[in-house]
C-alpha cells in the first residue's frame, strides 16, 4: 500500500506529528511510505515566506496572530475564506497538486491544514481516489481544518471530537486517537541512570522550562524565579537565547539548545513549565508530567489551555511568574496533590496514537 504522510513545515508540531506516524508505518512494515514538507512543492517565495510570516507573527505580533486566528474562524465568512484559500493554495502549490496525481497514494495522512485542503480539493474533483485522513494536532479545532473530501479525522480528546462535530463532520468520520507522539515518550528508563547520563543530581525537584520551537517568553525571568530548583532549560532554534542564558546559569541550571532527547529530559522531570502547544502536551501526557503554561499564543494555544481545564489537568489561564514559583511550592509541599493531577492526566493520555491512527488506514 502507497502511503504518504504530509505535513507543513510551520512550528514544530506539525513535523513532529507526522514523522511519529512515518516512524511508526516503518517499524510496523508492510507499507511503501514516503514523508514529506508540503512546502517543498510551493513555489520558492511561498516556501519561505509561510513559516517566516508566521514566526514574525506569534514572537513580535502575537496580538496580531490572535485577530487573524479569529477571524478566519467566524462562520459567516466561510464561504470567503474557503473561496480564497482555493485560490491562494491553487496558486502556489500547483507543484504538490501535481504531485499528488501523478503518484495515486492509497492514503494520504496530513498533520497540517495546507495539504489537507489541496488534498481534499483533488479528492472533490475526482483528481485523485486517496482516502484522506486528518490528524488535527491541538485540542481545539478552527475551522480552516475542515474540507469537504476529508475521509477520516483524528482528534486529541472528547473535546476534540464534539467541536468537529459541531463544525458539520460527521461521527462516523472522526476517531479520538490523541495526537501521535513518537513511540520514545512511552517507554519507562532508568531514571536514576538517566539521570547521571545527563549530569544531574538525584534528590532535587527538577523543572524543565520548554521554550516551544522559536525560543519565545520571559525565560530569563523565569530562570530567576525558579533558582531553587534544578532546571532545565530548553531555547529551541533561538541561539541568541541560549548564548545570553548559557552565562547566567547557576549551578543547578542546564541551559540548552534545540535537542532531540525531548522524552529523556521529561522523564526525569517533575514539572514542566511551558508554551502550550498540541504536541508539547501530548508527550507530556504521556509522561504524566504536569505542566504549567506561559506566553501562550492567543488562538490555538490559549485554546488549548481551555480545553486542558475542562479536564482539570491545568488551570484556567496563563499563571503569571509568581503563580508559577508558587504553584510548584505547593506541589512540591503536597506530593498528593501532585500525584492526584498525574491521576487525572491518564484521562487525556493517549500513548498508542500512532497505532490507532494507522489502524484506520
Amino acid at each position: 500500500m502507497k502511503i504518504l504522510v504530509v505535513h507543513a513545515t510551520a512550528g514544530a508540531g506539525h513535523k513532529k506529528a507526522a514523522e511519529a506516524i512515518f516512524n511508526g508505518l516503518k517499524a510496523k512494515g508492510g507499507f511503501d511510505a514516503r514523508l514529506v514538507d508540503a512546502l517543498d512543492y510551493t513555489n520558492p517565495v511561498f516556501k519561505k515566506s509561510y513559516p517566516g510570516v508566521y514566526s514574525f507573527l506569534v514572537t513580535c505580533l502575537p496580538w496580531a496572530w490572535g485577530f487573524l486566528f479569529g477571524a478566519l474562524d467566524i462562520p459567516w465568512i466561510q464561504p470567503l475564506v474557503r473561496g480564497v484559500r482555493r485560490l491562494y493554495n491553487g496558486f502556489n502549490a500547483q507543484s504538490l497538486q501535481k504531485f499528488l496525481i501523478q503518484e495515486q497514494f492509497d492514503c494520504i495522512i496530513t498533520t497540517q491544514f495546507l495539504s489537507a485542503e489541496v488534498s481534499a480539493y483533488l479528492k472533490r474533483e475526482g483528481k485523485i481516489k486517496s482516502k484522506i485522513i486528518c490528524v488535527v494536532t491541538d485540542f481545539d479545532v478552527h475551522r480552516i481544518w475542515v474540507n469537504r473530501g476529508i475521509d477520516v479525522y483524528t482528534g486529541a480528546c472528547e473535546y476534540t471530537k464534539d467541536k468537529l462535530i459541531a463544525l458539520g463532520v460527521s461521527p462516523q468520520k472522526i476517531f479520538t486517537t490523541g495526537i501521535p507522539t513518537d513511540v520514545k515518550f512511552s517507554t519507562q528508563p532508568d531514571i536514576v541512570a538517566l539521570k547521571k547520563k545527563l549530569g544531574l543530581q538525584d534528590g532535587l525537584l527538577t523543572v524543565l522550562i520548554a521554550t516551544g520551537s522559536f525560543g519565545m517568553g520571559p525565560v530569563a525571568e523565569l530562570m530567576e524565579q525558579l533558582s531553587n530548583y534544578q532546571l532545565l532549560i530548553v531555547c529551541g532554534h533561538n541561539r541568541e537565547l541560549y548564548e545570553r542564558l548559557k552565562p547566567q546559569a547557576k549551578k543547578n541550571a542546564h541551559v540548552l539548545g534545540l535537542v532531540d532527547n525531548m522524552d529523556e529530559l521529561m522523564a526525569v522531570s517533575n514539572v514542566m513549565v511551558t508554551k502550550p502547544g498540541g504536541l508539547s502536551i501530548s508527550e507530556a501526557l504521556v509522561k504524566k508530567l504536569p505542566m504549567l503554561f506561559f506566553s501562550a499564543i492567543p488562538g490555538q494555544e490559549t485554546n488549548n489551555i481551555n480545553v486542558l481545564s475542562t479536564y482539570e489537568v491545568v488551570s484556567q489561564t496563563q499563571s503569571s511568574l509568581p503563580q508559577i514559583s508558587q504553584t510548584i511550592h505547593e506541589w512540591h509541599s503536597n506530593p498528593k496533590d501532585l500525584e492526584a493531577l498525574r491521576q487525572r492526566m491518564k484521562e487525556l493520555s493517549k500513548p498508542n496514537a500512532v497505532a490507532d491512527i494507522i489502524a484506520l488506514i
